[in-house]
């Protein structure tokens, strides 16, 4: 279907007031971006194509003209460089607003904390109004076009997105796609009986329908919200909560829900966000006998929402919050039909779990096999790379993978629950079970990046010094693949799990808030004191960043590739270039390992020499012609039998000298 006349003509009506250099940079973006409208709602809406595209075109056009000027000129500038968050000089952080400044105000007040860092990208956690009392972190939403009173007002959201924009950091929201909470508008509304809104939710009058459902349905939350069906006696009907029993999910298939959330989209995208991050788009559509995850008319969905920011505020960005199995999360960049239409960044949940899984069994063969199987990165999409977010840590290890490297996939899972629960003998870590499910084994960790490596345990020096290469090794490994590193609040500074998590009654039973520290001025203080943990850390994220914004190797539109196995204590990645290629060498044991320095052989990196004369020569180590450690700048060098040598939790970013 060619772009029809009726929807030029919605748009036409709707930019009358426009000038003509508006109008036709709309109607070319209309133009453009129309075959991903199409395509999409032909797949969730095929009888309704012209008539719902030209509701949404509608909407698009008005948030168009309303779009403040320096948006307008933002969105030019990520027309002409649409691979922006690809850039090596991309840093990302996260945080709560009331635990890292208080208010929005608050953290306008820190952003020469963040310049220091090179924080180019901060994602705040949920901020627009929640229900009172638990609302999941945030991730219960009441209105969307509202902030939490307790944070400011949503004019204070968008003076802080103009001072972030200036400093030259995009600010990132939370874009809650599943569900609301049952106080929003609209669940009132249902619950009162209106039609329209009851049709905006899954609800139904006895369990027949759930309860087929639930025959191949997860439980998300078994410990405290099992199940995945509400009885709500207002309603008189079994309402969808995957979640909690307070956040009804969505009812996608009904076009008026996509209306509404195309709005609030760009009402946002207009406040100055530059990214959503797309919170449980994995859920949004159900389909019976399914686990109702990754169906193919999310993917739909997520085009249209995108091809409608395209034409309204292409300065958009979205993030997908997938946290599923590799082969289904590529899907959410974009494949196929969908190349270049979904989302920008999503989460790269495997690389989080192979290096946490890598330094607890000191091994790196799950993690080379593992890698080295995922699907190549779509085209114009890149990583978030991260070391631990907001949530929990769940041990995503699938058995076939842990089979092919002589483990068992259970086995090893639970192994990895044991040992960051600091149950196991040689444990290092301090961290704490989250939601055991006894039918599956399923035990999840919360806990800050200081706790679960050991560098918390500051009265034992010996811990805290290995603690501390362990964290240094997390750091520079998360900042060098390439994709969009991402720091959580605190774990620059190495602050520990949080003692009095549960003093808080709204969330007592929810140890997340553990490793959800807040951000105190005690440790801020503490950062410029290199002979403190908190300032050694703090010290080696912005100097490992510094290094990274110069390095075009780590641009994240090229792949990282993921070596053979040349010692299992040694991680090798490579990653090529047209100004030279790179090595990273992580040693992920205690104990000094050796990498063959013939390995590099296929980069370009500098001759290294032949282990052979300098063996003859009696030279016991010498340096590899023009090769050293971006890192330290440092010259590398290979002993006589040809070998790098890495000490106790070493990290090397090999690259030619000059």
């Amino acid at each position: 279907m060619p772009l029809p006349v009726s929807v030029i003509q919605r748009a036409s009506s709707v930019l009358t007031p426009a000038s003509p250099w508006q109008s036709d940079v709309f109607i070319a973006r209309l133009r453009a971006h129309w075959p991903a409208l199409r395509d999409g709602l032909r797949v969730v809406h095929p009888q309704r194509v012209e008539e719902i595209a030209g509701d949404l075109v509608e909407i698009a056009a008005r948030r168009f003209l309303e779009r403040p000027e320096e948006l307008h000129d933002l969105d030019r500038r990520r027309e002409a460089d649409p691979h922006w968050l690809s850039s090596p000089r991309m840093i990302g952080y996260a945080a709560y607003t009331e635990r890292f400044g208080g208010t929005l105000a608050g953290v306008a007040e820190r952003t020469a904390y963040l310049d220091e860092l090179g924080v180019t990208y901060l994602h705040l956690m949920p901020l627009l109004r929640t229900r009172a009392g638990d609302s999941d972190g945030g991730y219960a939403v009441v209105d969307y076009r509202e902030v939490r009173d307790d944070l400011g007002t949503m004019t204070d959201l968008e003076a802080l997105a103009t001072t972030l924009r200036h400093r030259g950091i995009s600010l990132v929201l939370d874009f809650v796609l599943n569900h609301v909470a049952e106080e929003h508008e609209w669940a009132t509304k249902a619950r009162a009986g209106i039609p329209k809104y009851r049709d905006y939710f899954h609800m139904f009058p006895d369990r027949s329908v759930p309860d087929a459902y639930e025959r191949t349905l997860p439980e998300v939350f078994p410990d405290f919200a099992p199940g995945n069906f509400t009885w709500d006696e207002r309603a008189q009907a079994w309402v969808w909560t995957t979640f909690n029993a307070f956040q009804w999910d969505l009812n996608w298939s009904n076009p008026d829900v996509l209306a509404e959330f195309t709005d609030i989209m760009l009402f946002l995208a207009n406040k100055g966000v530059e990214v959503l991050r797309l919170d449980a788009i994995a859920f949004m559509w159900k389909r019976m006998g399914t686990n109702c995850q990754n169906q193919p008319e999310v993917h739909a969905l997520t085009s249209i929402l995108r091809a409608v920011a395209r034409m309204a505020a292409p300065g958009l960005a979205f993030k997908a919050e997938a946290i599923v199995g590799p082969h289904d999360l590529v899907q959410y960049l974009g494949l196929g039909e969908y190349e270049e239409r979904l989302s920008d960044l999503a989460y790269h949940n495997t690389w989080m779990v192979q290096l946490w899984s890598m330094i607890a069994a000191q091994d790196t063969r799950l993690a080379v096999h593992t890698l080295r199987g995922l699907p190549p990165t779509p085209v114009g999409a890149t990583w978030i790379s991260y070391i631990r977010c907001h949530d929990d840590i769940g041990w995503a290890i699938d058995d076939g993978d842990a089979a092919a490297v002589g483990l068992s996939g259970p086995l090893h899972r639970a192994f990895l629950s044991d040992f960051y629960a600091g149950e196991s003998f040689d444990s290092f870590s301090d961290g704490l079970v989250f939601q055991a499910n006894p039918q599956t084994g399923d035990r999840r960790i919360s806990g800050t990046m200081a706790s679960l490596t050991g560098a918390s345990e500051s009265y034992n020096p010996h811990l805290t010094a290995t603690g501390m290469a362990r964290m240094k090794l997390l750091v520079a490994a998360t900042y060098g693949t390439g994709g969009l590193p991402v720091i959580w609040s605190g774990d620059e500074l190495a602050l520990p799990n949080d003692p009095e998590w549960a003093s808080d009654p709204t969330h007592a039973d929810d140890n997340r808030w553990a490793h959800r520290p807040a951000l105190p001025d005690t440790a801020l203080a503490q950062r410029h004191n290199h002979g403190s943990v908190t300032g050694a850390i703090f010290e080696w994220h912005c100097s490992v960043g510094q290094v990274r914004a110069r390095l075009p190797q780590l641009d994240g539109q090229i792949a990282s590739e993921v070596l053979p196995v040349a010692n299992p204590g040694v991680l090798a990645v490579g990653r090529r270039h047209a100004a030279g290629d790179m090595v990273q060498l992580y040693n992920v044991t205690d104990s000094e390992q050796t990498w063959p320095a013939q390995w590099l052989g296929s980069f370009t990196l500098g001759a290294v020499h032949d282990a052979a004369k300098v063996a003859s020569a009696g030279e016991r180590t010498k340096p590899a012609v023009g090769l050293v450690d971006a890192l330290t700048a440092r010259p590398v060098h290979s002993d006589a039998d040809g070998d790098i040598h890495l000490p106790p939790w070493g990290v090397l970013w090999l690259v030619a000298g000059d």
